[in-house]
């Protein structure tokens, strides 16, 4: 298949980037930090990026959703990166959607996708509870009690887990930490009792959570799957949002560039344009070299994902890629803006702070490097 967008992917990229350029600007994303606020992003915002079916990219059309597939998922991701755009997109359009579709009971699906689909309500998943990805190192235990289970332990880092109406939860039924069976997935109301959510705001100003569960009580129909196979199910879905999380990296890489690029061509020192200096000019060519290596990675993840099937090789070699041009992005941006790139003022520090946190979400590049060296035979 070639690396190419389609006439109608297309049409979508050139839609979702004048979308967000125009409704969603840093400027915005600004105003939530220095106005503190608590929701994290907008209310408003959300329900127009529902209403233009962003929301529903994943949902099939008798969900109330497009069907668009990953390749459309992975456009709109890009182009918010672009503009650093601040919604429950990844976490309850690409993440809470996928893991749903690729775990729920009929039932599940009816009560959930709709309501994804229209932005009525945000799903979020709580997977890690450590600083380093690892789902199979879960220790949150799920115990059979009263016809249900009983939920125990800790979740962090989980995105937008304070305002979520729903989070899918994966916690251990049987065996030890560090095991791949015995882990199940529950989902649970966030107001659910004894349940204790605590928000976190993160380096790039989003709004994040760490969630206690103190013998949370939840019906036997909360169990998505089968019992104690949860990683099959999760596995799947949790590595095609990993290759829309490297969309969104690419995103902000090509922002950092053509930002860079148009500085190096207004900069003057010494009464020369900055851009005429070979130097920076060998600097930003090899940027560009690797950010184009990045976007076919990442397309033909997305490919790959919309095709089916197993998709781990390409959604690690995805993520891995993303991250070190991310991490070389926001690096270069910044050093060659100068003095002006370290301050708040500018905005190309807002920059670096989200890919900073995106690189690390659900595995960061020494994981997945490792993982797909594993997968290839290593």
């Amino acid at each position: 298949m070639a690396l190419i967008l389609n006439e109608e992917q297309q049409l979508l990229k050139e839609t979702a980037d004048g979308f967000f350029a125009d409704k969603a600007p840093v400027s915005q994303l600004r105003k939530l930090r220095d106005d503190k606020d608590e929701t994290g992003y907008s209310k408003d915002l959300w329900q127009e990026m529902a209403e233009m079916g962003f929301a529903g990219l994943l949902v099939d059309e008798d969900n109330g959703g497009t069907g668009f597939g990953y390749v459309g998922a992975g456009v709109v991701a890009e182009a918010m990166g672009r503009t650093l755009a601040a919604s429950p997109y990844l976490a309850s359009a690409i993440v809470g959607a996928s893991v749903v579709e690729a775990a729920g009971s009929d039932a599940q699906k009816a009560e959930l996708l709709p309501a994804i689909a229209s932005g009525e309500t945000v799903v979020t998943l709580a997977i890690d509870e450590t600083a380093h990805h690892g789902p199979e190192k879960t220790a949150l235990k799920a115990e059979k009690a009263g016809g249900g289970y009983k939920l125990s332990g800790l979740k962090t880092f989980v995105p937008e887990g304070h305002v979520a109406d729903k989070v899918i939860v994966l916690a251990r039924t049987s065996g030890k930490a560090g095991e791949r069976d015995g882990l199940s997935l529950f989902l649970v109301d966030r107001k659910a009792s004894g349940l204790i959510v605590d928000r976190t705001v993160m380096t790039d100003s989003r709004n994040w959570a760490k969630m206690t569960f103190e013998g949370v009580a939840v019906g036997a129909d909360a169990l998505m799957g089968t019992e104690g196979k949860g990683m099959d199910a999760l596995e799947g879905a949790l590595d095609r949002a990993r290759i829309v999380v490297a969309a969104e990296l690419l995103g902000i890489s090509q922002q950092c560039l053509d930002m860079t690029v148009q500085y190096l061509q207004e900069r003057k020192q010494f009464g020369v344009l900055i851009g005429s200096f070979q130097g920076l000019q060998h600097r930003a060519a090899e940027l560009f070299s690797e950010i184009e290596v990045s976007r076919s990675a990442v397309l033909k993840a997305l490919q790959v994902a919309d095709a089916g099937g197993n998709v781990g090789w390409f959604a690690s070699l995805a993520k891995a890629k993303a991250s070190k041009t991310a991490e070389l992005a926001t690096n270069e941006a910044i050093q060659m803006h100068g003095g002006i790139g370290m301050t708040d003022e500018f905005d190309i520090g807002f920059y670096i702070k989200r890919a900073r946190v995106l690189q690390n979400l659900y595995g960061g590049f020494n994981y997945h490097a490792d993982r797909f060296a594993a997968l290839s035979g290593y």
